[in-house]
Order: C-alpha cells, then structure tokens, then sequence
C-alpha cells in the first residue's frame, strides 16, 4: 500500500457541509467548483453562488496490487496520472487534463472520458465507490475500493454525468490498469465512408485496437498492448507509422487539435458507430471508432436532432453557443420525472447545480 501525500492535501469535508448548511438556510443556490476547467463545458450555464471546493484534494490511499486508488474529489487528474506513471499504471479511460486543472470530482460529475473509452471503459466503469455530501448536508458511502463491493443499485456510478446536481463529491474510488508495453499508430489515407467501415471492422477482429479516430481523410488506428502482438497486428494491417504518436492522441484528448480551435459552437454526437448521417454539417471529426464525431458551427438544432436519431443516438452542444438554453438532449417523460424524483431525494431544496443538468432541474 502506499500513501501518497504533499502539503496541499488537505480534508475540507467539515468546510463543505458548513458552507452547504448556510447556502440551505438562505435557500441560496450554489455552484460545485473544483478546478474550473468545464464550467462552460457539458451542461448549461449556472450563475448560482460558487462553492470553491479545490482545497479538498489529496490521494489518500493507492494499492498498486490491487489496481485501485482512491482521492479527494479535488484532487488534480495529472497528480493523480504522475503518481500511477510511477508504478506503470494507467487511467484507461484516458480523461482530458485540460493544463492541468481538471479535477478527479469534476471528471467524473461530467462522465467525461477519452480517445480509448471503446476498449478501455469510461470513467463510469472504473468507479468502484464515491463518498458523497448531499443537498441535506449528509454525509453519504457509496460503493468499495474492491470490485466485489460494487453490485445492485449503484449510486456511485450514477454520480457519472450528473454534473453535481445530486451532491458535492468528496471522495472517489476507481479501478486503474497497467500500462500496455507498447503502443503505435497507424494512419491510411481514405474518405469518412470508408473510415467508418474500416474501423468498424477492425474493432471486431480479435486485435489489439485502442484508438481509432478519422479527421481530413486520414484514418488513425491505434494498437496497444503485448508488443508482439502489438508488432503482429501492425504487420497484418499494414498502413503508414505515426512518428510521435503520443503527441497525436494527446491533441485528441485534450481537444487541442486544430479541429477544436476557435469560439464557434462545438457539437458532440453520440451514435451507433456504423451509422452515416443524410446531412453534410462541415468538417467533421469521427472518434471512437465511430461512434462519437464532433461537428462546429451555428447549426440548425432540429437538423441536427434528426440526424441524430436517424443515427441511433442523440446529440447536445458541448461547447459555446448560448449556454442558457437546453444544451443536453431532451428526455421523455418517464425519464424527465425519474430525474426529478432523484434530484429531490438527494437534494431536496435544490441548492446544488440548479439548471446545470436542464432548466427544469
């Protein structure tokens, strides 16, 4: 077992609740704010009063052995990333860094994961138990830091998403991997079409295959693990080597591509990976193997909801564009009111992230 800790660990757990207890006296809304990096990121805009809750971080207990580590909420991910690089352990859900701000309790209330979420998991598989602090100022454990412990309704695992509407995260659990002993890119030059069909047929081969992303008719596949059967698969496949491929998965990442530059509206589609869409909305980014692509501009909303659901799946605006309005697909009726329901069970005033999720929540 090993302890990490350095002098900027600190347990804010007593802070939280008092600020959470006065903000429920005053019936004064707030806003969880841990490293500030997605606040106009996912969800739509809360101008609630901020509830700094950076302070609360530190890893508080890392067993290497057994692929688990636990950290306060406002644990920075890179410190958290440096400290399993040591042991050649990885998160494989490969979360966005964003320089360094991104937090462990603010990736996870955002779900967000990366490039290798098809074969490595999202951050939602990976969460094994949470400690949690609700709209009741109630302590609240989730979950375990073993897999065992993880069975039946999992509340922790629903903290993924739900954008810290349902409390403030103090501390969470989650499941690490060891570092594949080799990884290579392979590019080929080709048309989205016929990137879509090849990645959908690579992912079913009993291969390696961890990445796989089409941009400017240039298909990435991605191979990480044993280094012959990493060196095999690459024969087999043939395709150009990528000279420094790191910094090429890590601009996907952490969204830094020239794809992402600028201020323009940028829209993230979640779909059935084989899927092509009837309408042409611009230059276009296909990730995961197809089954989430990135479109910018000011598009037309319901064009985009048809396109969508024509394609198994749904759309919302990630970034930019008016963060007021409805950002998130909507939800049916039986959805919207086990939303609510939840939403009152854990918070019953509704201090916490008022709108942040949707307008009505």
């Amino acid at each position: 077992m090993i302890n990490q800790r350095s002098t900027t660990d600190a347990d804010h757990s007593e802070a939280i609740i008092a600020a959470l207890q006065d903000a429920r006296e005053r019936q004064s809304p707030v806003y969880i704010n841990g490293g500030g990096s997605k606040r106009d990121l996912i969800g739509r805009r809360c101008d609630a009063t901020e509830l700094d809750v950076s302070a609360h971080r530190g890893i508080t207990a890392y067993h290497p052995g057994e692929l688990v580590i636990t950290a306060r909420a406002g644990t920075p991910l890179a410190e958290i990333v440096a400290t399993l690089a040591e042991q050649k352990q990885i998160l494989s859900f490969e979360p966005p860094l964003f320089g360094g701000k991104a937090t462990l309790g603010g990736t996870l209330a955002c779900n967000l994961s990366g490039p290798g979420r098809p074969w490595g998991g999202s951050i939602r598989d990976m969460v094994l138990g949470v400690q949690m602090i609700n709209g009741k100022c109630e302590r609240l454990t989730f979950g375990g830091q073993v897999m065992k412990n993880v069975a039946g309704y999992d509340v922790s695992r629903l903290q993924a998403g739900a954008l810290g509407t349902l409390g403030v995260l103090t501390e969470v659990s989650l499941k690490v991997l060891p570092r594949p002993q080799q990884t290579l890119t392979l590019r080929y030059a080709m048309p989205a079409g016929e990137a879509l069909q090849t990645m959908n047929r690579r992912a079913g081969e009993p291969k390696p295959l961890s990445g796989a992303f089409w941009l400017q008719d240039q298909l990435y596949l991605r191979l990480s693990g044993a280094a012959s059967a990493v060196e095999s698969t690459a024969l087999q496949w043939g395709g150009e080597r990528v000279d420094d491929d790191q910094a090429l998965w890590q601009g996907l990442r952490e969204m830094t591509l020239p794809f992402f530059a600028g201020s323009a509206p940028l829209w993230r589609f979640s779909v059935q990976s084989s899927a092509h869409f009837a309408a042409d909305f611009g230059p276009t980014l296909i990730d995961w193997g197809g089954a989430q692509r990135w479109v910018q501009g000011d598009q037309n909303r319901e064009q985009l909801d048809s396109a969508a659901a024509s394609a198994g799946g749904h759309v919302s605006l990630f970034r930019g564009g008016d963060r007021h309005s409805e950002v998130r697909p909507p939800l049916n009726t039986v959805e919207r009111r086990l939303q609510q329901q939840l939403k009152l069970s854990f918070d019953p005033d509704t201090i916490l992230n008022p709108g942040r999720l949707y307008s009505w929540l």
